[in-house]
């Protein structure tokens, strides 16, 4: 290995040691080795992997902390790959000196403000794993094109920016699993102006990723936050399972915001949002313009707004998942605005409202929707309507419960369709208070047993 001390570097924390690993980076054999230590450096240390090989950065088990007090990434990783994941795009020299570069065990901090931690492009089978990134601008930020990158027992907490921030990045195959991702400004996992092929997020801890903690003013954001409406921008084929998402409200916030806009290609979608536990923000799961997303197995817990909101799109599947208030001051609901094609079924809403409380959200709200099926679900105890409809046609809710459980009851009605529509139908469900439907909305009811 390359220990860095032979090559200069004093890991005093005050001594500046950026000529010294650079030199270790020129001179030595790939393995920069930090033993335990505060290494000062004042610019980027940038390793061009055609260049100096194969890469490995280690911190002796997370006993070795970087500062970066100057602008920029503390590591900068610059690969030639131009090709894409298949074996036979890959040319020989990538295989052959720039494969693989990895950075582990080791703490990164920033004393600037316009400091970053890693910063990598044109990789491949770049692997950051047990690296504890704080107080930084962006934590990991990938960007022009990447393949096969692994993430992984990461800690990026407290920085300015986004956590891990995917820009003007085309990539595929990239996991990131099991890490600790918080208190990141700009968002947890933010991705924008990208194209993106096979993401999975899966057994991470997201949380609290907006403005609160940084005692600045609000900005739009999420824990997950995904925008890909600019030219030639796409994300699909993504896996976002067994995570804690959570934060607190704040404006124009969200856990999961995906912001999408269908372009002249393959529509886009091919997203999967299963077995998370998702809480407490503005909105909870807040889709615009998306097409083919599975929302199943969720708990999705209290929100200033809703739980669910869906607007311009199709094809969202929402099943099996569990919708509740926890907490006095939040509200519980699922709104869909002129959107079509998308399935509501065996869920769970309940509303809670406690006593003196009056909650303005209906459980179910579709405005200008058509082609809904709502099965099997459960709406219970809703403000002012379970299911509210306006200006919608062919609204199918069948075998459905809705129902006010509380003694002094708050329900105005269990169902109201307002607006004109057509061919709606209300079929086999168990109604517990009344009915408001609008002639001109054409809502036919059958086999329905009213309490």
């Amino acid at each position: 290995m390359s220990d860095v001390r032979k090559f200069g570097a004093k890991g005093d924390g005050e001594t500046d040691d950026t000529n010294a690993i650079l030199h270790t980076v020129k001179n030595g054999d790939g393995y920069l080795h930090f033993p335990r230590g505060v290494y000062l450096i004042s610019k980027t240390i940038d390793i061009s992997l055609d260049r100096v090989g194969p890469v490995s950065i280690d911190g002796n088990g997370g006993t070795a902390k970087i500062v970066m007090a100057g602008k920029g990434p503390a590591f900068r990783l610059v690969g030639t790959h131009t090709g894409t994941g298949d074996p036979n795009s890959v040319k020989p020299n990538v295989f052959q000196s720039q494969r693989f570069p990895t950075i582990s065990n080791i703490e990164i901090e920033g004393r600037h403000p316009h400091a970053d931690g890693i910063e990598s492009f044109q990789t491949m089978q770049a692997v950051f794993e047990r690296v504890l990134i704080h107080h930084v601008r962006h934590g990991i930020r990938l960007y022009r094109r990447n393949r096969n990158v692994i993430i992984s027992q990461c800690h990026i907490y407290f920085n300015t920016g986004a956590g891990i921030f995917m820009d003007r990045l085309n990539l595929h195959q990239i996991n990131i699993v099991g890490n600790h991702i918080s208190y990141n400004r700009l968002g947890g996992i933010r991705i924008e102006a990208s194209e993106i092929r096979n993401l999975q997020i899966t057994g991470n801890d997201i949380e609290y990723n907006n403005h609160r903690a940084h005692k600045t003013e609000p900005e739009p954001t999420a824990e997950i936050y995904i925008d890909t409406t600019g030219e030639g921008s796409s994300v699909e084929e993504i896996t976002v399972a067994s995570n804690t998402i959570q934060a607190t409200p704040s404006s124009g916030g969200a856990n999961i915001r995906i912001k999408e806009k269908a372009g002249n290609g393959r529509p886009p979608g091919l997203w999967s949002i299963s077995g998370n536990i998702i809480g407490n923000q503005e909105n909870n799961v807040h889709l615009t313009g998306c097409h083919g997303v599975v929302v199943s197995g969720n708990f999705i817990y209290s929100c200033d707004q809703r739980n669910v909101l869906l607007e311009n799109c199709s094809q969202i599947n929402l099943t099996g998942n569990s919708f509740r208030r926890h907490g006095p001051n939040l509200r519980t609901g699922v709104r869909l605005v002129d959107s079509s094609d998308c399935v509501i079924t065996g869920c769970t809403v309940q509303d809670e409202t406690a006593e003196g409380q009056t909650t303005k959200a209906s459980l179910l709200e579709l405005v200008r929707c058509e082609r809904i099926n709502v099965l099997g679900c459960q709406f219970l105890d809703g403000v002012p309507f379970g299911i509210d409809a306006s200006d919608c046609s062919y609204i199918n809710v069948t075998g459905c419960t809705i129902l006010d459980t509380r003694t002094t009851k708050k329900t105005r009605a269990a169902v109201r369709f307002a607006g004109a529509g057509k061919a709606n139908l209300l079929s086999s469900n168990i109604i517990g208070d009344a009915v408001q439907i609008a002639k001109e909305a054409n809502v036919t009811m059958a086999n329905n047993v009213t309490l």
